[in-house]
Parts: C-alpha cells; sequence; structure tokens
C-alpha cells in the first residue's frame, strides 16, 4: 500500500509532463503537417502545395543557398575552434581561462548584432569596404562572417569538451612507436574527438540553417529558407506554402540529427579504469603557435562587437562621428520605445524561471522514479524533438495551432505568455540533456534509501537532488536567460504590439533604416546579458560554497 501511494505522485507529475510534451511539441507540429496539404482559404489541397515548391525555381534556389551557407560556415567554424579548442586544452599556453571566457561573448548578444557590425565594416560605407575587393557582403559573404561569430562559442564549448577527455597512455605509445607530431593528431587525436567534432558540426549546422536574423539584414537578393519562410506567411500571408517551407527547413536537419546518431552510435569510451589522464606539458614552439592563433580570434570577436559599441554612440555614420547618447532614444525610431526592453526582461526571466523547473523536474521524472519505462522512453525521445526543430519552424507551428478558434488554448495568443513558451520548448532539449547529465551521475541508492525510510520522493527531491545538482539548475536557467533575450526566429510570428521583444524591435529599426538605434539596442541587450553573467557567476559561488560543502570534505 505504502509502495502504490508512493508512486502516485510520480505517476500524477509525469502525466502532466507528457501532456505539456504532447500539447507544446507533438500537437503544433502535427499543425504544421496538415497546414501543408492546405491552401489560402483552408481547404485541402493534397499536395499541391509540395508540387508548386519544388516547380518554383526560387524556393528550390533558396533551399540550395541554405545548405551551401550552412555546410560551409560549419567547416569554417570547425577550422577556427577546433585549433582554439586543441590550444585551451592540449597546450600548456598562458591565459587559458581568458581566452575561454572571451570565447563566449557571442553567445551574449542578437545574432543582429554581428550583422549590424559587419555593415560598418565593410559595407558600401564601411571602415573596411576596400578589403572586399570588390564583393559584395550582401550575399553568402555577410551570412557566413556573421554566422561564424555567433556559431563560435558553441563549437568551442563542444570541442573542449571532447579534447579534455584523453589517455596519456595512447600518446605515450604512439610516440614510443616514433610516430611524429602529425601522425599522432591523426591517428590518436583526432579520431579521439571524433564524437565531438560531429556533434560541434551538428549544432552549427542546426543554428545557421534556421537563423533569420542574419540573412534578413545581410542577405540581399540572396534568398534562403528561413527569410522564405518569414516572406510566404508576413509578405504573401500563404500559410500553406509557409508550412512547406517550414517543412523543407527541418529536411536538412533530420538529416543532421541522423548523422549525429550514427557517429554516437560508433563511439566507443576513450577513458578506462586504467586511464592516466593526459597533462599538456610545455612546448615553446606549439605554445606560443597556440597563444597567437588564439589571441587573433579574440581580437576579431571582440573587434566585432567593439563596432556595435561604437555605432551605438556616433551621430551619423560616416558623416557626423561626434558621440551621442540620442540613438538611446528608442522611443524615436520603434513605437514600442524602451518597452520592448521590459518586455524582452519579462520574456527572459519566466522562460529561465519556468523552462528550468520543467527540464529540470521533466528530466528528474524520466531518470529517477522507477517504472513506467515504455512510456519514459518514449517521453525521452519526444524532449529531444525541439533540437531538431528551427525557431521559424516552431513560431509558424504555434501560430496553426494556438490561433485556431477551436483550440481552447487559444486564449494564449498574443500574449506573453506564448512567448515564454515558445522559447521554453525552442531552448528545451539542452536543458533537458543538461539536466539529465546531472542526475545520471547520482546514485539510485539516494531514491532507494528515502523510500525504505517512508521519506516523501519530493522531500528526496527538494533536500538532496537539488542541492547536489545546482550547478546545472543555475548553467540551464542561465542559457535560457541568454537565448530567451537573443532570439528573433522564436518569436516574429508570435509576439503583439503590446509584447514586442527588443530583438524583434531591433528588426523593425534595421528594416527602417534607423541602423544605430538597432546597434544601441543590440549593446544594450549585450551588457544586459553580461550583467546577468556576471550575477549568475556570483551566486553560484555563493549557493555551491553554502550546499557543496561536502566536496571539500577530506575523506
Amino acid at each position: 500500500m505504502i509502495r502504490s501511494r508512493g508512486r502516485i505522485g510520480p505517476a500524477l507529475l509525469l502525466g502532466a509532463w507528457c501532456l505539456f510534451l504532447l500539447l507544446f511539441v507533438a500537437c503544433p507540429l502535427a499543425a504544421l503537417l496538415v497546414k501543408a496539404f492546405e491552401n489560402r482559404e483552408g481547404d485541402w489541397v493534397g499536395p499541391a502545395n509540395f508540387a508548386a515548391f519544388l516547380a518554383s525555381e526560387s524556393l528550390v534556389d533558396a533551399a540550395l543557398h541554405s545548405l551551401f551557407v550552412a555546410a560551409l560556415t560549419t567547416a569554417i567554424t570547425l577550422l577556427l575552434a577546433f585549433p582554439f579548442a586543441y590550444g585551451l586544452t592540449r597546450t600548456a599556453m598562458p591565459g587559458k581561462a581568458l581566452f575561454k571566457a572571451l570565447a563566449q561573448i557571442p553567445l551574449l548578444a542578437p545574432s543582429l548584432l554581428p550583422a549590424l557590425s559587419l555593415v560598418y565594416l565593410f559595407g558600401n560605407k564601411g571602415l573596411l569596404r576596400g578589403a572586399m575587393m570588390g564583393h559584395s557582403l550582401y550575399g553568402p559573404i555577410g551570412i557566413v562572417i556573421a554566422s561564424v561569430f555567433a556559431a563560435f562559442p558553441q563549437a568551442v564549448l563542444i570541442l573542449v569538451t571532447a579534447l579534455s577527455v584523453a589517455d596519456a597512455r595512447l600518446h605515450e605509445s604512439a610516440r614510443a612507436m616514433g610516430a611524429g607530431p602529425l601522425r599522432r593528431f591523426l591517428t590518436v587525436t583526432l579520431p579521439g574527438a571524433q564524437y565531438g567534432v560531429v556533434s560541434a558540426a551538428f549544432v552549427v549546422f542546426i543554428g545557421v540553417i534556421s537563423d533569420f536574423g542574419v540573412p534578413i539584414v545581410l542577405g540581399g537578393h540572396y534568398p534562403v529558407l528561413a527569410t522564405e519562410v518569414f516572406e510566404q506567411v508576413v509578405g504573401l500571408q500563404d500559410f500553406g506554402m509557409g508550412a512547406v517551407v517550414g517543412m523543407a527547413l527541418l529536411l536538412p536537419v533530420s538529416l543532421a540529427i541522423l548523422a549525429e546518431k550514427w557517429s554516437a552510435a560508433r563511439q566507443k569510451a576513450l577513458l578506462s579504469a586504467r586511464a592516466t589522464v593526459l597533462r599538456p606539458t610545455r612546448d615553446a614552439a606549439a605554445d606560443s603557435a597556440a597563444f597567437l592563433f588564439c589571441a587573433v580570434v579574440v581580437l576579431l570577436l571582440l573587434g566585432i562587437v567593439a563596432m556595435g559599441g561604437f555605432v551605438s554612440v556616433i551621430t551619423f555614420w560616416p558623416y557626423n562621428l561626434h558621440l551621442t547618447w540620442r540613438n538611446f532614444a528608442f522611443a524615436r525610431f520603434d513605437s514600442a520605445g524602451w518597452d520592448s526592453f521590459a518586455n524582452s526582461l519579462a520574456l527572459a526571466g519566466w522562460t529561465a524561471l519556468c523552462g528550468t523547473a520543467l527540464t529540470f523536474v521533466g528530466a528528474y521524472l524520466t531518470e529517477k522514479p522507477s517504472g513506467f519505462d515504455r512510456l519514459k522512453s518514449w517521453l525521452r525521445l519526444l524532449a529531444m524533438v525541439p533540437m531538431g526543430v528551427p525557431g521559424m519552424v516552431l513560431g509558424l507551428c504555434y501560430i496553426f495551432f494556438f490561433n485556431h478558434p477551436a483550440n481552447p488554448l487559444s486564449g494564449l495568443y498574443g500574449t506573453l505568455a506564448i512567448l515564454v513558451l515558445s522559447s521554453c520548448v525552442h531552448f528545451y532539449s539542452v536543458g533537458h540533456l543538461t539536466a539529465s547529465t546531472a542526475l545520471k551521475q547520482l546514485d539510485r541508492d539516494f531514491e532507494a534509501v528515502s523510500a525504505s525510510l517512508r521519506v516523501p520522493l519530493w522531500r528526496t527531491f527538494w533536500r538532496i537532488t537539488v542541492p547536489l545538482c545546482l550547478p546545472a539548475i543555475l548553467d540551464i536557467a542561465l542559457y535560457l536567460f541568454v537565448n530567451a533575450m537573443t532570439t528573433v526566429s522564436a518569436v516574429v510570428f508570435l509576439y503583439t504590439p503590446e509584447t514586442k521583444p527588443a530583438s524583434v524591435a531591433i528588426l523593425n529599426m534595421e528594416e527602417s533604416g534607423t541602423v544605430a538605434a538597432a546597434a544601441a539596442m543590440c549593446m544594450v541587450i549585450f551588457c544586459s546579458s553580461a550583467v546577468v553573467r556576471g550575477l549568475h557567476m556570483a551566486v553560484e559561488r555563493i549557493l555551491l560554497r553554502l550546499t557543496q560543502r561536502w566536496r571539500s570534505v577530506p575523506r
């Protein structure tokens, strides 16, 4: 009887979490699929929209363009991120902590910031326009440069993790057999980091192919799928074709997921119980080369951000370079004024609060309570679906599902709540994976002992599980806050004049020609995200000091 009572609470919570995933992930995607077979009037037309898509030269070109810029950006990003991560993990160069922190700067900025900075650097009136050698920034060149800036920190984080795990015995054996540095790199280092490289490529590819902010500013006459979705829905009001283009976005993302799964299945454990941790030794030539490379990359990242900051306080580029704060008087350039920034703070705050609770509790329900194994396996799969759904597609799904008059949840449409929910779902998978990883490190004996002592599961969760997983919880909250603060694609279809976020206000100001004001709003978002990052570090240090003392207790 006691055991059955103890299972009621987890069963109810598991059911509630299942309902959440069905309502806010599965059903909206189903609505997108249905809409793809309807015309503008909502009548069923079968595969006619798909045939029209394949017959449209402009839409097919947009698909090819998306694949091209995503593949090229992925290749360039990996070529920059891998040696950067290698320098942080496999050399003894100075300043590693500083380089690692500075490499994360692009995460704090909306994707429109590098696009606007590049306009002032390499555009028609840019500071370094001569460096383009007659080529136009507007098109694949600009999209790729700005996308590399945005994707670089994510690739570095993944590759640092991959390269941090290595068995020193393999390297020593290769050296003893006469293998030179290049051969050891190709036969030991690179195969060991294979999964990290594929994972980084997967993340970068998905991020680029689904990004909306960069191509809308720098695309020019070079359409991509993300901008075509916007054009079909907002410009032409053709929701059926918009749904088809959205599904076309899902196809390459699905292929990337399959490639990542294939690589994961081939990955073998890199550390055994007898492994020896690889510790980099000093090598003057290698350390100096790594330091120089990392310094150059970081200076390029800082230069792009600095250019955005400089433009935001210039009166009128390039004719009047006097400093001014007039660009921050946003009411002069956008009807929402500073209210859009307040909306973004509210959106990011609620997304961090609700999203962290949803992801951590959901991961806990699939990892810790016993029973319901088949349901848990399906829920784990469903929790990974948002990772493969681009933000533009998710926004479309929410329009079709929540704006339907027959939907009892249609009242959410047009409110801040729908923006929060879409942001929580858009970034759900990464938070779920982070929480699951942290929970897997905890022994199941905690729950077993609690059950034997008749301690309620919620008390074990609150007093043991949460404190032990506090670092992961804080990281999830920061990740959700920063991404909700900077996202454009996930909310561009869902906002109203009363709930317009700052990222959309930047887009509107750029389209109206007030680019300096758009850059100013970018810098406001960047600085606020940096402040939250600093507060996160301070709060984390204080809370960990209070809850993680057991880690430093001598045994």
